[in-house]
């Protein structure tokens, strides 16, 4: 009994040694743990501020559960500014000298961040901080853990270019920090050819009616498009205005940067109301597993337990403090035997793993940014349309590379429930008439020319030009009223005035027969061209040789197609000879029927009769080359006939052209007369000038005398005329080249310079272009030659055929006649006679 007690209690001390020791153990290792202190500056009374505080406790506290075998542990010593930048800048002073930290995190994204500046002296230690400014870069202690805003300026800049706008008003919140950020904005807008037409800083304490005096400015601007970079209070509160005052209709096009984007999902529904068909770029987290795991511990315990509270959802800046705590922790364990100042910060800015926002990493002291969600407000919330993915463009789904279709954006819908910008919003908004000036000097009346309308007493143009204006913009169906006016001649004045006019905008655009060139595109811009390029050569038509008719074969074809006379002479007389009497006779006579019946078959005159089925077969295959020859002279003939070709010595003249230099001297401009007599003035052959009037001549003389032969690409062609970045320039490009695809501009051309007789030349060195020669023809040759052959040889094997069987039955005879000597007997032409 004793023995067993003994035991017990030896058993007992025993454990008791074990646990002494493993408290011991567990004491020591507790004080092995050194305490890096940090400290935590933040609005508490913020929801962002709240947020970044419970993301960032949550992070510390999981990050040394999954490493508990570090030797550091972080402690945080949070301040609590109540919103005020002063108390800021006091308690991170307190901080560093007090509580000696060896980093601080915060403020969040407001005006406090900005006198962290003035630590830069002070603080040797890093400042992780979630301000989106840009004076980070003056701090070389400050690391800015948000993601760098201006990096989505380039992709609103791609979205207000793809909605065609060349004009927007930047509406910025009027702060130290977001009036340097619009500093940097036009930037990204210039690379587009983007003009930022105003920028209007709106205060947080701005009054309603503040704000509505802000907006009519926009109306008198015409402004169509706005890009807002404002805080979410804020921006519900210019939303609400801009509905009041009618600029969030349809029409309008309204884009929110992610200050006000990234907390769409924390917003009421009274805020979202008026912002409805809002486009905005919101930062992007990619969806992971452990995000997923955070999200629902984050509702588990903050949202679970509290469902009245108002943080339902963890917003990115909360994600980014959970990874920055990460990062920080990280650093301070690989330097916790070092000094801690810059050491920590190398570490840091070294620092790279996947967080629950993507890819950590920082790059000159900001974090790398990711790709920005393109979200569209509908309803009660956002929705997602797609990604815009810095240089590589928009896409609907990220990773998804290889589809076409991925490289566009899902359908947005803009504020008054459409799916597309009404392009001519604003020249409705104008109540305005377009101002067009008009070149009319009526030389060429069939390119341009004004008459009044007996109906409307309005003035309107027609001719080529005016055409293909007037369809072009009533397609547009801007419903504005134009006022047309004459730009007529009076001594001095060059078509260069017109762009004049239009570049001090005197008038909205100048439509005619406007050349388009280099130097005037610097001044204006032009449609694309809606007639021919180029310059063309007129001559006048006229007979230049008595051996005219011989042009339209070469001469190889004519030889070869004598010869083939004479060869189908003498097969025909080889067998039609001996069975035929019309090919019988003299010498002389055998000869000339030969080949009066060759010649014959040319005009189908021949009138001996074939007796043989082989000439048959050779003249029927010949008549058919004749048919061909003959029918290819004549068109050929009549091309040549049509068509002057220049050979004179003298060569051409060119012309200035009329779209560059109207106007002569006192000789006032050219006209189709001028162009007339010079050529039947015979002072020279052909004249060269711009193609459209080159085309007018024919159309407006006898298309016999004159006609373009030859035509070269040295000018641009005509185009309307706009002001510099005119929306209007773009949409009739696009109409002009509808009416070039379907026709339409063809039409109208044939139906102002329709040409009579006149044939394209482009070859003006020979003397035809159109010539038949041998190799083209070749084939019928083959084919008669062929017949002709095969007849001939027919025609050998039938007599020589023939001559053995006569020679057979003379031998026959003979010898019945030596048997019978009363018979005789005698062979005439292969017969026998008894």
């Amino acid at each position: 009994m004793e023995r067993r007690k003994l035991k017990q209690t030896a058993c007992s001390f025993l454990i008791l040694m074990m646990l002494s020791f493993q408290t011991v153990v567990t004491a020591l290792e507790f004080q092995s743990h050194k305490e890096m202190q940090v400290g935590v500056i933040l609005d508490m009374s913020s929801r962002v501020g709240k947020v970044i505080y419970r993301c960032v406790t949550m992070a510390l506290s999981e990050f040394y559960k999954v490493n508990p075998h570090y030797r550091t542990r972080v402690v945080f010593n949070t301040r609590d500014t109540k919103g005020k930048p002063l108390t800021a800048l006091s308690t991170a002073l307190d901080l560093l000298e007090n509580t000696k930290v060896q980093a601080i995190l915060g403020p969040d994204p407001t005006v406090e961040a900005r006198f962290l500046d003035v630590l830069e002296e002070k603080a040797n230690v890093p400042i992780l901080s979630f301000s989106t400014s840009l004076f980070s870069h003056q701090n070389p202690y400050l690391v800015q853990v948000a993601q760098d805003e201006t990096t989505q300026f380039k992709g609103i800049a791609a979205m207000v270019e793809s909605l065609e706008s060349k004009n927007i008003v930047l509406i910025c919140e009027d702060t130290t920090n977001e009036r340097e950020m619009a500093t940097y904005i036009p930037i990204a807008f210039h690379d587009k050819n983007i003009h930022i037409t105003y920028t209007s800083y709106i205060s947080t304490h701005a009054s309603n009616e503040q704000i509505r005096e802000e907006f009519h400015k926009f109306q008198h601007m015409k402004a169509t498009t706005f890009v807002m970079h404002t805080r979410p209070s804020l921006a519900s509160n210019i939303f609400s205005r801009a509905k009041e005052v009618g600029i969030m209709g349809e029409g309008y096009a309204w884009i929110v940067t992610s200050k006000t984007a990234n907390f769409l999902n924390v917003m009421n529904n009274d805020a979202l109301e008026p912002m409805q068909g809002v486009v905005g770029f919101k930062s992007c987290i990619p969806k992971s597993r452990e995000l997923h795991k955070f999200v629902s511990k984050w509702r588990k315990e903050y949202y679970g337990s509290n469902p009245l509270m108002e943080f339902k959802v963890v917003d990115f800046n909360g994600i980014l403090a959970y990874d920055a705590v990460y990062a920080l922790a990280m650093a301070i364990e690989k330097v916790h035997t070092k000094f801690i100042g810059s050491s920590l910060l190398n570490e840091m800015l070294k620092t790279s793993f996947h967080g629950l926002g993507g890819e950590f990493k920082l790059m000159n002291g900001r974090v790398v940014s990711n790709a920005f969600e393109v979200v569209n407000v509908i309803g009660k919330g956002d929705r997602k349309v797609g990604f815009w993915m810095g240089t590589g463009g928009f896409v609907k789904e990220i990773g998804n590379v290889n589809s076409s279709s991925n490289n566009v954006l899902e359908n947005i819908i803009f504020p008054g429930g459409t799916t597309s910008i009404v392009k001519h919003r604003r020249l409705q908004m104008q109540r305005e008439k377009l101002r067009i000036i008009v070149p009319v000097f009526d030389i060429f009346p069939n390119l341009i020319q004004m008459t009044v309308d007996p109906r409307t007493n309005l003035p309107t143009v027609s001719g080529f030009c005016g055409d293909v204006f007037n369809l072009a913009f009533n397609a547009l169906h801007y419903g504005a009223d134009i006022e047309f006016t004459q730009y007529t001649y009076q001594q001095g004045r060059i078509y260069n005035d017109l762009i004049d006019k239009v570049y001090f905008k005197e008038f909205d655009a100048a439509i005619g027969d406007i050349t388009i060139t280099s130097n005037r595109s610097r001044y204006v811009d032009f449609t694309l061209p809606f007639s021919d390029m180029g310059v063309g050569t007129l001559t006048r038509n006229a007979k230049k040789s008595i051996w005219i008719f011989l042009d339209p074969l070469s001469a190889d074809l004519w030889l070869t197609s004598a010869g083939f006379f004479f060869v189908l002479g003498f097969v025909i007389w080889f067998i039609e000879h001996p069975i035929n009497e019309e090919f019988q006779g003299s010498t002389r006579q055998q000869v000339g029927t030969a080949l009066w019946f060759s010649f014959s078959t040319l005009v189908y005159a021949h009138r001996e009769k074939l007796q043989s089925n082989l000439s048959r077969f050779v003249v029927t295959i010949w008549i058919f080359v004749v048919l061909v020859l003959t029918s290819s002279y004549t068109a050929t003939l009549s091309s040549v006939l049509t068509v002057q070709q220049i050979t004179s010595n003298r060569g051409s003249v060119q012309l200035p052209l009329i779209s560059s230099i109207v106007f002569n001297g006192s000789e006032g401009p050219k006209s189709p007369a001028d162009y007339a007599n010079l050529l039947r003035s015979g002072k020279v052959d052909a004249i060269t000038d711009e193609i459209m009037y080159i085309k007018s001549i024919p159309a407006l003389y006898s298309g016999a005398e004159f006609s373009l032969v030859a035509t070269e690409t040295k000018t641009n062609g005509f185009g309307f005329v706009f002001q510099k970045d005119s929306p209007l320039t773009r949409e009739m490009s696009i109409e002009i080249a509808k009416l070039r695809e379907d026709g339409t501009l063809k039409a109208l051309e044939d139906k102002w310079f329709k040409r009579q007789s006149s044939v394209i030349v482009t070859d003006l060195s020979g003397p035809s272009t159109n010539r038949l020669d041998l190799y083209r023809l070749r084939g019928l040759f083959l084919t008669s030659a062929l017949s002709m052959a095969l007849a001939f040889l027919g025609s050998i094997v039938y007599i020589v055929r023939e001559k053995m069987h006569g020679k057979s039955k003379m031998e026959i005879f003979k010898s019945i006649l030596q048997r019978s000597p009363k018979i005789h007997a005698q062979e005439n032409n292969g017969e026998i006679t008894v």
